[in-house]
């Protein structure tokens, strides 16, 4: 971790994207692998950001039906409201903190996340989920583009290849975001 960014407990915000049946269920088509062991590690997470009464946003990746929404073109299911598979994986229990639902691969555009993280003051955002090279990427870029300090888990994203794990790992460390894993994000908050 850089020396000049840390993780400070009361400025920090717990962002959880997209970890949804969807992703994380074996029988969706777009199931991620080791999304199960991702699930029970970000718990973890999670129940630190809790314990400490820190806010902990999910993000639901829902498509929308507008014509010019490039990303019904681009993939070949969709991600529907009403469909269970839309749903944040029980153990993580959404209805812990609050829920953005997106409609594009970044968390913040056109929806109520920037307001709701400056309304408590948080300056810090903590980044984890699915996948790490498109939703969970964007995101981060998007914060930092937005003057919030990026910490992005490393151990606490997936995405289909270890490949595109690393390059986005790569790319973010460069110019976006602080790498971190659980075990430091936890050890922030102290004894």
């Amino acid at each position: 971790m850089r020396d000049d960014f840390k993780i400070d407990r009361d400025s920090a915000a717990l962002i959880v994207v997209d970890m949804q049946r969807h992703f994380c269920d074996k029988e969706s088509g777009f199931f991620v692998p080791e999304s199960d062991a991702l699930a029970a590690r970000l718990k973890r997470l999670v129940d630190a950001f809790i314990e400490n009464k820190r806010p902990v946003i999910f993000t639901r990746h829902i498509d929308s039906e507008d014509e010019g929404n490039l990303m019904l073109r681009w993939w070949s299911e969709q991600i529907r409201e009403d469909d269970p598979m839309s749903q944040v994986v029980d153990i993580l229990d959404a209805k812990r903190g609050a829920v953005v639902v997106k409609h594009q691969y970044d968390g913040f555009l056109n929806t109520e996340l920037e307001a709701l993280l400056r309304n408590k003051g948080i300056r810090q955002v903590v980044i984890c989920g699915v996948l790490t090279n498109l939703c969970c990427e964007t995101t981060a870029r998007s914060a930092f583009m937005r003057g919030f300090e990026v910490y992005f888990v490393g151990d606490g994203t997936a995405t289909f290849s270890k490949d595109m794990h690393e390059a986005a790992l790569l790319n973010l460390s460069y110019g976006f975001a602080t790498l971190t894993t659980i075990d430091d994000v936890i050890k922030s908050f102290g004894p």
